[in-house]
């Protein structure tokens, strides 16, 4: 773009029209481009680490045991475990871990 361009870009067309016409159309692809980026960046944002937690439970000691898996969205095992856990003690009497693993 020339110095006379610009300057009819920031401050509106005092030529004639036909000058006018080509920053517009320049100002609209300039637009466009960071817009395409943002979405693209929306999209990077939405990932959510998880962790897949399994659990033996059984309300019976040393009887029937189901196994259980919680989808923990954290990076911390810790957490994670003891959010199993604590979902798990609402229905059953007992519980063992059994693996604490990364979801792929």
């Amino acid at each position: 773009m020339t110095e006379e361009e610009m300057r009819q870009a920031l401050l509106g067309s005092s030529g004639s029209a036909g000058h006018s016409a080509t920053p517009q159309a320049q100002a609209h692809a300039v637009v466009r481009r960071p817009e395409h980026s943002v979405d693209r960046r929306k999209t990077a944002k939405n990932f959510v680490p998880k962790l897949i937690v399994t659990l033996r439970v059984g309300n019976e000691h040393e009887g029937k045991t189901e196994l259980i898996t919680h989808e923990a969205d954290t990076l911390s095992l810790l957490q994670a475990e003891m959010d199993a856990l604590k979902i798990a003690r609402k229905k059953y009497r007992y519980i063992e871990l059994v693996s604490v693993s990364s979801a792929k």
